[in-house]
């Protein structure tokens, strides 16, 4: 049983949040009143997770990100951000905060992305002594529109850029989100050619398209490309769909309070907060992503 730590100052948050987590027999969910007694909680019986509001008196989501990304590296923090609180959620993610949830859409993803969480962390160390050998690596996955699949190359990766030193254990969950976060991109928007507005909508009418496009050409018919390519200095992640594409000029800006709250720009604020460099290709059917070792970068860069 995992232990997550539930941090809001709101009586009737902390209910509605642990009702969520409750749907999950396998959680044990306690919770914290503010950021210095959730540091207390976690001094005392470390969780495998936090989850945390952002507005708090005292002691803000913010610090306790900093607070326990200095004291606890690779515990994981689940931000919930509500319309207010946009520029000190990024903050809070370039801190050291693994992922965030929208107040508006808990109900949709606040559970998946902390069982999403519980799996790369669970993961972290498998295969540890045999990749502890490579040096180097680059390998290539061609993957259908199974959205299962994309765990098991998630752990994989988060293996390869642990053992090989590009990152630590923390930063491996990020890099590991964000790759996350393009490939359901390239498969949802891409190869089936969903919308952003259809996803924002009715959550079961969005499955039923889901299921009906994963069913019938040309959808069915269409591959998601994955290239990982590491060093012990850089890892790029390269991701490729057969969709149509679109325009990258017309992206919204992720980090635009009018945008912060959509779930649509959600995946595009973690890849780019957590990788170094994010580009796509001209026709948007491309997007490739570059993590740099901070050891490896002057003091001036890496800061």
């Amino acid at each position: 049983m995992s232990k997550v730590l539930v941090v809001d100052d709101a009586a009737v948050d902390r209910k509605l949040v642990g009702g969520l987590l409750a749907k999950d027999a396998n959680l044990q969910i306690e919770f914290a009143v503010d950021g210095k007694e959730a540091l207390s909680k976690i001094a005392a019986d470390r969780p495998a997770i936090v989850v945390t509001d952002l507005v708090m008196p005292g002691m803000n989501g913010l610090d306790l990100v900093a607070a326990i990304s200095a004291d606890y590296p690779g515990l994981p923090v689940v931000l919930m951000t509500g319309k207010g609180s946009e520029e000190i959620a990024v903050k809070a993610l370039k801190a050291g905060a693994s992922s965030y949830v929208p107040k508006g859409a808990l109900h949709q993803h606040l559970l998946e992305t902390v069982q999403d969480l519980l799996e790369m962390v669970a993961q972290t160390r498998s295969h540890e002594r045999l990749m502890s050998t490579l040096i180097s690596g680059r390998f290539q996955f061609t993957l259908g529109n199974d959205p299962d699949m994309i765990p098991s190359l998630i752990n994989y990766v988060q293996s390869i850029v642990c053992s090989m030193g590009l990152c630590d254990d923390a930063d491996a969950i990020r890099v590991c989100i964000a790759l996350e976060e393009a490939m359901r991109n390239a498969i949802f928007h891409g190869n089936l050619e969903l919308t952003s507005e259809q996803r924002e909508g009715d959550t079961e009418v969005y499955q039923r398209l889901v299921s009906e496009r994963t069913s019938r050409s040309p959808y069915r018919n269409r591959q998601l490309s994955i290239t990982v390519d590491v060093t012990p200095t850089r890892g790029m992640f390269t991701i490729r769909d057969q969709g149509p594409g679109f325009d990258p000029r017309k992206l919204p800006d992720p980090t635009d309070p009018a945008n912060l709250e959509r779930v649509s720009g959600r995946g595009l604020l973690l890849m780019r907060t957590f990788m170094d460099d994010v580009q796509f290709n001209e026709t948007g059917n491309q997007v490739t992503m570059t993590k740099r070792c901070c050891a490896s970068l002057p003091a001036e860069v890496a800061s």
